[in-house]
């Protein structure tokens, strides 16, 4: 039986300088960029979710050839008569599924290699650190790009293992720094002394302190896993038939969109790409803004009322 430690004040200063963290709407109320970032990633993942309910085939074919945005087709149509807004909405949850699958997958392994490896020590820790440092040395653009070269027809799965094989090493750096930086301090000894397992101590007391970085890993994963996919996609590379934005411009630029001014085929799944990272990108400064009490001090002393403001301009001090 372990006996009752208080060290909830050590732990929370790692990362919020000594204060309990936020919860629930005081972390929005203080955050406006958060709020709007959210409700911008909540939109596609209820439109990834539900909106393949109101759609038929993505793929169905029409006689109305390179339709502009109508009121009976909202984005027109494509050279083969297909939706824009139904693809649009179709390829929303492959694209999201790339983004949000790689994301984790990457997470999971920057966590278990950084913290397990920071945690452990020893033989442990040098033979988990060379393996991340191989892996940042690997350039990851040329080998997503020589990979997915021999997997077209692979689907989606392969590109998320790629990408996320590739983008957990940098996370795992910071959170094995972190680890270091933790695993020998008072409350980690106190309750190794109490008889807490590792994997306790690592999950109720070390994960806690680094899951700021942990969530702001994931989101840049989840960035660059969307981005990336759709560089693939508009190279040619990856399953093109896969219904994904990024394959919706590939097709555009393939059958000359952009030659017959065919602007509502392209730019709509480009805006979505671009909405949706600025709604992720949003999330991450928010959440900066929140759990760092340097930029919480500094906002603390902008809003701060000065001696000065209620002279009047022209009359000395």
């Amino acid at each position: 039986m372990s006996l009752p430690i208080d060290h909830g004040a050590e732990s929370s200063s790692v990362e919020l300088g000594g204060r309990r963290p936020l919860r629930g709407w005081r972390v929005l109320r203080r955050s406006p960029r958060m709020v709007v970032g959210l409700c911008i990633v909540l939109f596609f993942v209820l439109v990834a979710l539900y909106g393949t309910f109101f759609i038929h085939d993505g793929n169905a074919l029409s006689s109305n050839i390179l339709k502009a945005p109508s009121a009976h087709e909202w984005l027109g149509t494509t050279q083969l008569g297909q939706n824009v807004l139904t693809q649009l909405i179709a390829s929303a949850g492959p694209t999201l599924l790339v983004g949000f699958a790689a994301g984790l997958l990457a997470t999971v392994l920057a966590v278990v290699v950084g913290i397990g490896g920071g945690f452990l020590g020893g033989r442990s820790d040098d033979l988990l650190n060379l393996f991340t440092n191989v892996v940042l040395v690997i350039p990851a653009v040329p080998l997503i790009i020589v990979v997915s070269g021999f997997l077209k027809a692979g689907g989606i799965g392969p590109i998320i293992v790629i990408i996320a094989f590739t983008s957990w090493a940098g996370v795992s750096r910071v959170l094995r720094g972190l680890t270091l930086s933790m695993r020998n301090r008072d409350f980690i000894a106190a309750s190794k002394l109490s008889g807490e397992r590792t994997w306790r101590i690592v999950i109720v007391e070390l994960l806690p302190n680094t899951v700021a970085f942990v969530i702001s890993g994931f989101i840049f994963t989840v960035i660059f896993a969307i981005l990336t996919q759709a560089g693939l996609a508009f190279l040619g590379l990856g399953d093109v038939n896969a219904l994904t934005w990024g394959n919706m411009i590939y097709w555009a630029q393939v059958d000359g969109a952009l030659e017959v001014h065919a602007w509502w085929w392209f730019v709509p799944p480009g805006l979505c790409i671009a909405v949706l990272g600025t709604g992720l990108a949003l999330v991450n400064f928010g959440l900066d803004e929140v759990l760092n009490p340097r930029l919480r001090s500094l906002r603390a002393i902008r809003k701060k009322p000065s001696v000065f403001d209620d002279i009047p301009l022209g009359e000395a001090p």
